[in-house]
Order: C-alpha cells, then sequence, then structure tokens
C-alpha cells in the first residue's frame, strides 16, 4: 500500500519541475539575412523582373494547396544562398517530411538554412529537428519552447505551472528563399494545409512575393530570430544534436520519400493547372507601390504589450476596416469579434456598406469552443445588417478539390478586402487570442486585381454547395443553403454543441483558445 504515497510524491515533483521558469535564453550574437546577390537561379529568374518595375513589390494570391506546395518544394531546390522557415506548425507527415527533405538538401548544396518553429507542436517532433540542427548549413530555434522535451506528464506539468507564459504563441508563417521570394500566409506545414490529406483538408490562402516586400519579411524573421525567446536546439536538447541522429533520419527519409512520389497527391501536381504553370515559368503576378507588410513584436508572447496594445497587425487593421464606404469581404476561421469587434462592423454596414463574413460553421471548426464564443456575437452582427455565411464540413460537388478522395474541409484562410482595392492576408484571426496572445503577421496590398481574386474565392468558398448563409428570422437564427432550413447548427453533433455553449456561457474561455 506504499505505492499510492510514492506515486503521489512523483506527482508533486514534477508539478514542482513544471512549475520551474525556462531559464533565460544566454546571449547570442544579432543575426540577419544573407544580403541579396547575383549568382543563383532565384536571382537570375526574379533579379530582372523586380529591375522592371522599380520601387514596386509583385504579389500572387496562392489558393490551391498544390501550388502552395510546389512553390515552397521548388524554391527549395532553386535557392542558392539561404533558406528562412518561420511556421507555428511543421507536420512529420508526407508533405511536411518531403519538404524537410528538401531543406536538408538545399543544406547539403551550402545554403544557410534557419528554422524558427513555434514549440507548442513542435516538441512532439524534438529528436527530428534536433537531428536537422546537426547540419553544419542548419541552424533550428524554437519560438518560446517548454523545458522539457520529450512526455506526456511533463508536457502537463510544465503547461499547468507556466501557463501564463506557455499560452502565448508565435503564429507567424513564413517561407524566404535566397532573400529574392517570400510566401506568406495562413499555411502551416503540413498535409491538411496542401490539400494531401485524405480525410479534412484546409481552405487557405497565402501571398507569394518578390521584390522589396521580401526583405521586409526578412527584417520580421531576423526580429523573431534573435528574440530572447528563440532558444536554440543545441542549448534545448543538446544530447540529440548528433551525426549520428542526423544519419539515421537521412535513412528514415529516404523510404518516405519514395512513397510520397508515388501518392496520389504527387499525381495530382502533375495534373494541377496551376503547378503546371508554375512549372513552365507562365507565373503572372501584380506589381504595385502600395503595400505593407506588419507583424507583432516578439515581446508581446513575454506579456509585454498586453491586450490589442500589443496587436501591431489591428493598429491597421481596425483603421482599414473602419474606412470601409462600399464593401467589406472578410473571411476568417476562427471568429470571436467581441464588443468593439461587432460594434466596428455594425458601424461599417449602417454606413451603407455591404459587409459579408465567412467564418467556419461548428460541424466544419476544428476548435469547437471557439464557435461558441463567436455565436454570442452573430445575433447582433446580423440585427446590425451584417451578412454572414458558415463553411460545410464537406466539399460541394461542383467544387474543384485539391486532393482526390478528401471528403472534409474545414476553413483556415485569414483575409479580407475593402472596397475592391485593398486586401490583407496574414496569419492573424479575428478573434481575442491573435489580438492579445499570439504573435502574428499580415500583408496589406493596395491593387485591384488582387482584391477581385479574393471577391471570387469568397463567392466560392460562400456558395450554396460550400456555405450555409445564416439569417435572422423573428429572433431565431436560422442556416440555409438554398435546399434545406435549419434551426440548430446543422450537421453538428450533440457533444460539439455542448462544447460551444461551454465556451458561450462561461465568461472568458474562448479567448484563451
Amino acid at each position: 500500500m506504499r505505492t499510492f504515497p510514492r506515486v503521489l510524491a512523483c506527482l508533486a515533483a514534477m508539478a514542482l519541475a513544471g512549475c520551474a521558469s525556462l531559464e533565460p535564453r544566454p546571449a547570442l550574437p544579432i543575426e540577419t539575412a544573407v544580403p541579396l546577390a547575383t549568382g543563383t537561379p532565384l536571382d537570375w529568374t526574379i533579379g530582372p523582373a523586380e529591375e522592371k518595375h522599380p520601387g514596386e513589390s509583385g504579389f500572387r494570391l496562392v489558393n490551391e494547396g498544390p501550388e502552395a506546395f510546389a512553390i515552397r518544394s521548388r524554391t527549395a531546390l532553386a535557392a542558392g544562398r539561404s533558406l528562412d522557415v518561420q511556421t507555428y506548425i511543421w507536420h512529420d507527415d508526407g508533405t511536411g517530411a518531403y519538404l524537410a527533405y528538401r531543406v536538408l538538401e538545399a543544406a547539403d548544396r551550402g545554403v544557410k538554412v534557419r528554422l524558427l518553429v513555434d514549440d507548442m507542436d513542435a516538441r512532439n517532433s524534438n529528436y527530428a529537428f534536433a537531428a536537422l540542427d546537426a547540419h553544419p548549413n542548419i541552424e533550428v530555434r524554437m519560438f518560446n519552447p517548454f523545458e522539457s522535451r520529450s512526455g506526456t506528464l511533463s508536457f502537463a506539468f510544465e503547461a499547468l505551472g507556466s501557463f501564463g507564459r506557455i499560452n502565448h504563441r508565435m503564429h507567424n508563417k513564413t517561407w524566404i528563399a535566397d532573400n529574392r521570394i517570400a510566401i506568406v500566409g495562413g499555411r502551416n506545414l503540413g498535409d491538411e494545409y496542401f490539400g494531401a490529406s485524405e480525410e479534412v483538408n484546409f481552405s487557405d490562402l497565402d501571398f507569394a512575393m518578390v521584390g522589396p516586400i521580401v526583405r521586409d519579411a526578412s527584417a520580421s524573421f531576423d526580429k523573431y530570430w534573435n528574440s530572447p525567446l528563440a532558444y536554440p536546439m543545441s542549448l534545448l536538447s543538446p544530447e540529440n544534436v548528433s551525426t549520428e541522429a542526423l544519419d539515421a533520419l537521412r535513412k528514415k527519409a529516404a523510404p518516405r520519400l519514395a512513397e510520397q512520389s508515388t501518392s496520389r497527391f504527387a499525381q495530382e501536381l502533375k495534373e494541377n493547372d496551376e503547378v503546371q504553370r508554375l512549372v513552365a515559368g507562365d507565373w503572372p503576378m501584380q506589381w504595385t507601390a502600395k503595400y505593407r507588410f506588419v507583424s507583432d513584436e516578439p515581446a508581446k508572447a513575454q506579456g509585454q504589450g498586453e491586450g490589442i496594445a500589443g496587436s501591431e497587425v489591428l493598429a491597421l487593421l481596425g483603421p482599414v476596416v473602419a474606412a470601409t464606404e462600399q464593401n467589406l469581404t472578410v473571411i476568417s476561421p476562427y471568429f470571436v469579434p467581441g464588443q468593439a469587434g461587432t460594434d466596428g462592423f455594425v458601424k461599417v454596414a449602417r454606413k451603407g456598406a455591404d459587409v459579408r463574413i465567412l467564418t467556419n460553421s461548428l460541424a466544419a471548426n476544428d476548435v469547437a469552443m471557439v464557435y461558441g464564443g463567436y455565436s454570442k456575437w452573430r445575433p447582433p452582427l446580423l440585427e446590425g445588417g451584417v451578412k454572414l455565411w458558415e463553411l460545410k464540413p464537406t466539399r460541394g460537388s461542383t467544387v474543384k478539390s485539391s486532393m482526390f478522395g478528401s471528403s472534409g474541409a474545414s476553413l483556415h484562410t485569414k483575409a479580407l478586402t475593402v472596397d475592391g482595392m485593398r486586401t490583407f492576408v496574414g496569419s492573424y484571426n479575428l478573434d481575442p487570442r491573435s489580438t492579445t496572445l499570439n504573435c502574428e503577421q499580415g500583408i496589406f496590398v493596395d491593387e485591384p486585381v488582387i482584391a477581385s481574386q479574393l471577391e471570387k474565392i469568397f463567392a466560392t468558398e460562400s456558395s450554396p454547395e460550400r456555405a450555409w448563409s445564416v439569417t435572422l428570422q423573428d429572433g431565431e437564427i436560422r442556416w440555409s443553403d438554398g435546399t434545406a432550413t435549419y434551426d440548430s447548427a446543422p450537421e453538428a453533433s450533440g457533444g460539439r454543441k455542448f462544447q460551444a455553449w461551454i465556451a458561450r456561457v462561461v465568461p472568458g474561455i474562448a479567448s484563451q483558445l
């Protein structure tokens, strides 16, 4: 009967360990992006285009998952100087492993690689990231890391003991090759973000960019790379940073790459029109001098600038929305506007502007409790003249799927457009977590063709095949796709409805999700 006290003692010790704060990172030399030059394939391709558009940058909306994957893969293959990758999630699945191998190949060619990954998800792949860090041309840093590097219980206790710190995450996503081309937006690195999942795929959006805007993205990357919250793997897990671990990773990667090359997703890449245009060099971009890259300060993850005051993205986004004169189109997967946001959207609608918002339905939302936070604000939005749509959890038969066999869909795009001119694409959700807790970033571009492209994406995603129109009838919420009408969240299980109800009635829960 003495075993139980020992278990209690062990748990208490682990709890105390979890409560211990992460040791401050030692001071490190400041590192910056590799400067521009003229000796790589990307220089030869992109340099002349930049010279033809002095003072401007080129932008392309990347909506299709296969194209988004192909850009990253091909720029890793073409890079000759540097690859800087910043991400919230990097899954160890087919596409995630393939991109990691392409990065490793680039390092083998002498390319300087910097990988900056948020540690919330990366901790599960600690060994693989540590192995990559063993390469002389690759450095891996974890943002706001856990002190414990493995184990479910140690993870739980540290999360509980250091919740105030752990609850702040880096949500930015950036892929930069040779300081010549950058891909920035909402996509993490993994199957569901590229349309390669056999189950549920995310509808997502990136900006592919060339020109001076790329150097702005690099400056933001440097800001996070040099932050005291960016810990080198060699400090966090030195025992796993070894040539033996790197060799083992290479051996493990070989059969997985062979399997990936014959997958249905590989076949989709060969048949996808946008990918083939990319391969052929027929890849139009829109050029403009009216743009801005914005990112929160990394210190936001240390609790500095708490609340709205800490959101550099919202500081720019709010006035853009308020200045709407004719139409405002918003796509936000996790949409919890709060009182201030609701008042802002209603004010714009009451000026006579057409305000349209698309978010996830309860059945499509991968975080049911976030939907509960949103549902509280749905009636006043509708009463104020705002139009709402909620994405269905399955793909409509008339809409092209980017992966054969996938039956599920969920919204992950974070974008808006104003008055047919200004477009925003980024990592920022219109919710309290993005505003007050997570580090976020985004790009504003004033260009009518791009705005029109986003409007077309909205029209497709909000069509009856893909989404339910949400209305207020006699004070009650109704969902309809033109063929059927529902008086409660359609296709959502009782369990999901209960989770959403909890978030709706318990104050403050939605802001922590």
